[in-house]
């Protein structure tokens, strides 16, 4: 006998009604998918998101009275432990970096294909990390910014670390990687912080991005 089809639950905030509408029909589309709750400001985005706590939600950066960066501030400070896809029309290499620094787990373009928008949240869903392919160039370009020695950075890493950022960027979660090292998931986030101080960089995102970029 199958197991239950549990779809992954996700919030929209968006001050766009209409976007919400259309997001919303799209995700019907996919039976492993589910709207469960809208808002359209980020404060009505919070209650929603510590109420209802949703596999994923999706952001926008530009809404009125409180921005979406301040929203995703917020819910992480709420403790909300849902995965955080900022999902905005801004492909300025200040809002990618600022929202992954303050928790964001993916970063979609509102121009995406519809077909690859249900992708890119199918893989969130997995505990994969997301974000609009042509970003990669701009978190790449943030990145060489301000770095001296990439080789110096590498060689500081313990095995284990480099174990974990191979895993990193192959979209694993911590719950996934400690799984895969038979570790404990607080080691993983020790090995995670520890690794983050020494290679100078803020999220997941753009650790998968230097690997990418490291060829390792």
């Amino acid at each position: 006998m199958s197991e239950p089809h549990n779809p992954a639950s996700i919030l929209l905030i968006d001050d766009h009604p209409l976007l919400r509408t259309g997001v919303k029909q799209l995700i019907e589309l996919d039976e492993n998918l589910r709207v469960i709750g809208e808002a359209s400001d980020g404060h009505q985005g919070v209650a929603l998101a510590t109420e209802l706590e949703p596999d994923l939600i999706l952001l926008d950066l530009n809404m009125p009275e409180i921005s979406g960066l301040d929203t995703l501030e917020l819910l992480r400070d709420a403790g909300v432990t849902s995965r955080i896809l900022v999902f905005t029309v801004s492909d300025y290499e200040e809002d990618v970096v600022a929202a992954l620094k303050k928790g964001a787990d993916g970063y979609l373009i509102k121009d995406i294909e519809p077909e690859d928008l249900l992708n890119k949240l199918n893989q969130a869903a997995s505990g994969r990390m997301v974000i609009s392919d042509r970003l990669t160039a701009v978190l790449a370009q943030a990145l060489q910014s301000g770095r001296n020695s990439e080789a110096a950075d590498l060689a500081s890493l313990t095995a284990r670390e480099r174990q974990i950022i191979k895993l990193i960027a192959n979209g694993l979660s911590n719950k996934l990687i400690a799984r895969k090292l038979n570790i404990a998931e607080g080691t993983v986030k020790v090995h995670i912080k520890h690794l983050l101080k020494k290679l100078h960089l803020r999220s997941r995102v753009e650790v998968a991005v230097w690997v990418t970029q490291q060829k390792l």
